[in-house]
């Protein structure tokens, strides 16, 4: 799966979010870094997701 992230330069080092994951965000000291613990944001995140909406009705659409 490919998600678009936004990167910003700090000065801290760099911050990381998901415009299509609202509130899905990171940092890292490097650019590699704040990439590398985006990706752990975005499995928590989908996880996080997946469990709250376990119980509830759900179907898949095709979009294009």
């Amino acid at each position: 799966m490919r998600y678009k992230v936004n990167l910003k330069k700090t000065d801290e080092g760099f911050a990381v979010w998901v415009p299509g994951l609202p509130g899905c965000w990171s940092q890292g000291q490097t650019e590699e870094d704040a990439l590398d613990n985006i990706k752990d944001a975005i499995q928590a995140y989908l996880a996080t997701v997946e469990e709250l909406s376990r119980d509830k009705e759900s179907r898949y659409i095709e979009i294009g």
